[in-house]
């Protein structure tokens, strides 16, 4: 792979790349159009961690996705500086930044309702839908899309087809941005063989000729069929998600007193060493414990994103080949990779087992089976040219005119039942399948 395909400021859906504005690349303004669609605005009612509603110092999938794209672009910038000699003549530094940036505001575009609970539900919900033979009409190769349910894939969707110029483009992001975003650029085929990340795939097979597309333009390796090598700023994505998943979880376990605050401090004060702020050092007693941590935090964040962007600069050969093992966080220096995989590791141990947090996971499994037997039901039972009865063509007339065809392939159909649930909010997903089971907010 070479920098110069690798940052094609071409388009997906559009033959020329876009005309430069004043203080405005291609790059930029695949930003913004991130920023302003609607699937990007929903995400602030979207579980990040812990349920929405609970706290509102908690973050939600958007201040995540906000704060992982700042971490991003340093990232992006950071490395730019460091290769400037390599890149092409069009790319600066603050280019090579909001790419990545992009890529990270992006990263979760695709998620359902719920978090990650919300995946796995949907998940659940078409194996037992496949033990029924509801899937019966698809091939292994569709049935795999829905059975290994990916956040990423969807999001690939949302970016590509969904949003603006629907199924002409999408969004329409220059290429650069789209492999940036391509975390496993692979088909559900892939999904389990590779053991890479159990379920982990990029595009559904409705997608694949675009996944395809761009993988050509950016001169990324073909692995085996449906496979292809990560495009390297994937890695930069990667790490700054890396970054803010383990800082930030555990400012929202000490938000919602799961944590002890001198763990935490121990934490990070084994990164920054002796390098600390003088704000921080100014502190006192009375000062509190929120403000001390975001001193710290910011420091830290610092230390690991500079340790990231040697690492990266470091492994340059291998990730132009196409060849890396594992993420950057493994390739960090030794108090850096540690820093990240403790608070992980303090995240498992003490966060995830929550109970407030399990309840809001098991209410994703109900909300989620009762909003997916509806649709799904519609769709199936309209399948092949047949009338459904009264109840389900009311069902599909909540899609509007995202509604399947009667004639259409049952795997078309479920993906634009998908889209609609995919793309609700947490409080969104709730209150409809209430509504469908006879039990408004309002009694």
């Amino acid at each position: 792979m070479d920098w110069h395909t690798l940052l094609t400021r071409e388009r997906l859906g559009k033959p020329v790349h876009s005309t430069e504005e004043l203080g405005r690349s291609p790059f930029h303004k695949d930003h913004d159009r991130i920023i302003f669609s609607g699937a990007f605005r929903r995400l602030g009612r979207k579980t990040q961690v812990h349920p929405v509603t609970s706290n509102d110092h908690i973050h939600t999938r958007l201040t995540h996705s906000l704060e992982v794209g700042c971490v991003g672009r340093s990232l992006g910038m950071r490395v730019g500086e460091m290769l400037r000699d390599t890149l092409p003549d069009w790319c600066s530094p603050g280019d090579l930044g909001v790419v990545v940036q992009s890529a990270c505001l992006a990263h979760d575009i695709g998620n359902p309702p719920f978090g990650h609970s919300g995946e796995d539900a949907i998940r659940y919900w078409f194996q037992q839908a496949a033990d029924r033979g509801w899937l019966d009409a698809m091939s292994d190769d569709e049935r795999a899309d829905f059975l290994n349910f990916e956040g990423n894939a969807q999001g690939l969707r949302v970016l590509t087809q969904l949003e603006y110029h629907q199924f002409d483009g999408g969004m329409r992001l220059t290429y650069a941005t789209l492999g940036a975003y391509l975390k496993y650029p692979w088909s559900s085929r892939h999904a389990q063989a590779l053991g890479y990340k159990k379920h982990k795939f990029g595009a559904y097979r409705s997608e694949l000729p675009l996944l395809e597309q761009i993988a050509g333009r950016l001169g990324l390796p073909p692995l085996e069929e449906e496979r292809w090598a990560r495009h390297p700023l994937v890695y930069l994505m990667e790490a700054a998600d890396d970054i803010c998943y383990g800082l930030i979880d555990l400012e929202d376990g000490l938000e919602m007193e799961l944590l002890d605050y001198q763990e935490v401090e121990a934490l990070l004060l084994d990164l920054v060493g002796d390098d600390l702020p003088e704000t921080y050092r100014q502190l006192g007693p009375r000062d509190s414990r929120r403000r001390k941590l975001a001193i710290l935090r910011g420091k830290a964040i610092e230390h690991l994103t500079n340790a990231a962007a040697r690492a990266f600069v470091d492994q340059q050969p291998a990730l132009l080949a196409g060849t890396l093992s594992g993420d950057l966080v493994e390739h960090m220096h030794g108090p850096a990779k540690c820093c990240v995989l403790g608070a992980k590791a303090i995240a498992r141990e003490k966060i995830f087992q929550d109970k407030r947090k399990t309840l809001h996971e098991i209410g994703a499994y109900t909300t989620l089976e009762i909003l997916l037997n509806a649709f799904c039901g519609a769709a199936l039972e309209q399948y092949g040219g047949r009338t459904p009865s009264f109840k389900h063509r009311r069902i599909l007339d909540l899609l509007g005119n995202n509604a399947p065809a009667p004639e259409w392939p049952l795997h078309q159909a479920f993906l634009r039942v998908i889209d609609f649930i995919a793309g609700m909010t947490d409080s969104y997903a709730t209150e409809m399948a209430r509504e469908m089971t006879g039990r408004s907010s309002a009694g």
